[in-house]
């Protein structure tokens, strides 16, 4: 897809890194007007509560502009086990793999035409 934004994140997003991650979010949300963005997270090694404000400001933000804010996460275990224990994986979009979340938005797309 022409405006897709991918941002992937490698290491750890903790109260010193969630303000950033969620303002290169936001950024991106804001630069693709009308398509994708694709938050990967694959290859974050920890992920706390300042990561998981960040994931569902970024989801806000995304909605409120109606572009979805999708999130792959595999099954990364830093990653996906705080989103599962505060039931956040009821929120966020979330995928296995950047391909699948980009799919998805070819099909949403496909399904508004």
């Amino acid at each position: 897809m022409a405006g897709t934004v991918v941002i992937s994140v490698v290491g750890d997003v903790d109260t010193d890194t969630a303000p950033a991650l969620q303002a290169a979010a936001a950024s991106a949300i804001d630069d693709t007007t009308g398509e994708d963005c694709v938050l990967d997270l694959t290859e974050v090694s920890f992920l706390n509560s300042a990561g998981l404000t960040a994931l569902v400001e970024a989801t806000a933000h995304a909605e409120a502009r109606r572009e979805p804010l999708r999130i792959v996460v595999d099954s990364n275990r830093p990653v996906i086990r705080p989103i599962e224990l505060t039931g956040l994986d009821e929120l966020l979009r979330l995928y296995h793999t950047v391909e699948e979340a980009l799919a998805a938005g070819n099909q949403s797309q496909r399904h508004e035409s």
